[in-house]
């Protein structure tokens, strides 16, 4: 496994403001992102709000509210130096899990597509707590394995099981939801960042095959909800729930290879204004991008992600503590699989897991957690700038 670059002792920031020291190139791809995905979700609802005589920009408003709050959260995560962060880990870490435990007591969660995990908030809002946890899990298990009180520069069993019980008890309560997207997402955080810090392979290894074994034994003993199994199902054989989750993933495929090289146009997508696919403005954004934007403005919004994670894998190289490293990391691995998996399942090439797509899709909690991401890849970089 690899170990740490660069480590040289902490110098004094040479950042003279908030914004000085960001990555520009960093911040103009989350801006692109952002400006893209206001227009397909205004695209994925504007016409069929109208029809129904709704506010045709309903959807719009909110989606720039969202931007324009977790934007501020971005901005508060780079005011303290990330470093310090680690006096705070704890507290963080169980605001996370209280958030977990408060949506699974009855009469306070909401069930949306057979997951309860949504806690209802006024003015027809809502917040998903595993979606924060994804930061509290990140930044919990990254202050434990890049800590060095041992001669070792790689960490011991004792602090990969200490960080594994860190990642476990939030992972269970999203499981009792259940929301296996998130739990695969947080999983491939953990698992990378255990590889990065240098722990022994066995445990990178015995992970995955956890994960697989688990994963089998949770479908046959019937853990996993119906509504999961055949979406599954879907994957395997779009016939096999023709009016559920294999109606979805035909109709996003006709949508996105509907638009050829060059798209129908924004707003003229017949799949998108007729809304064929549901939950378009959310989880299938993608489908209005390959309908609208054709082969070229798909092309265009993946190349932005991909130089998201570039980016962020710049700066995690560039840290000069294991801290920033391994936090780096965390974002990059749950950017990552997220992306893979919200495209993959658009395209058929995944199986559906109600995954949104960063900085893109409509949802408050997934914008607000993706900017707080995008906020510690800044705080990182502007720290050992230069």
């Amino acid at each position: 496994m690899s170990t740490f670059l660069n480590r040289n002792p902490y110098r004094r920031s040479r950042r003279a403001s908030v914004t000085a020291g960001f990555d520009p190139v960093l911040t103009g791809a989350v801006a692109g992102l952002l400006i893209l995905g206001t227009l397909l979700v205004y695209a994925a609802t504007r016409e069929w709000y109208a029809s129904q005589g709704l506010d045709p920009q309903y959807y719009l408003k909110r989606h720039v509210i969202n931007i324009v709050i977790g934007l501020a959260l971005a901005w508060g995560t780079t005011i303290i130096d990330y470093r310090l962060l680690r006096a705070y880990t704890p507290f963080i870490w169980a605001f996370g899990v209280a958030g977990l435990l408060f949506v699974l007591l009855p009469g306070v969660g909401s069930t949306v597509n057979g997951a309860k995990a949504w806690i209802p908030l006024p003015g027809g809002f809502q917040i998903q707590p595993a979606e924060i946890a994804k930061i509290s899990i990140i930044i919990g298990i990254s202050m434990l394995l890049s800590e060095r009180t041992h001669n070792s520069d790689a960490p011991t069993h004792k602090d990969v099981l200490k960080s594994l019980a860190v990642a476990g008890l939030p992972i269970i309560l999203i499981l009792a939801q259940p929301d296996m997207g998130t739990v695969f997402i947080i999983s491939a955080s953990v698992v990378t960042i255990l590889a990065v810090s240098g722990a022994p392979t066995r445990w990178v290894v015995g992970l995955i095959l956890l994960a697989v074994i688990g994963g089998f034994v949770a479908t046959k003993a019937g853990v996993i909800s119906e509504y999961q199994i055949k979406r599954l199902q879907s994957f395997v054989d779009p016939n096999a729930d023709a009016q559920g989750a294999g109606y979805q993933l035909r109709q996003a495929r006709i949508t996105v290879g509907s638009g050829g090289l060059i798209g129908t146009g924004i707003f003229k997508g017949p799949q998108t204004n007729g809304r064929f696919v549901p939950e378009q403005q959310t989880d299938f954004i993608f489908t209005v991008a390959g309908e609208e934007l054709g082969f070229l403005g798909s092309g265009l919004i993946i190349f932005l992600l991909f130089l998201v994670l570039m980016r962020a894998f710049a700066i995690a190289r560039r840290s000069n503590d294991p801290y920033g490293t391994l936090v780096c990391t965390g974002v990059i691995a749950w950017f990552a699989f997220q992306i893979f998996e919200n495209i993959g399942m658009t395209l058929g090439l995944m199986p559906m897991t109600g995954v949104p797509l960063p900085f893109m899709s409509y949802g408050g909690s997934s914008m607000f957690a993706n900017l707080i991401g995008f906020g510690l890849l800044q705080n990182v970089h502007a720290r050992h700038h230069g």
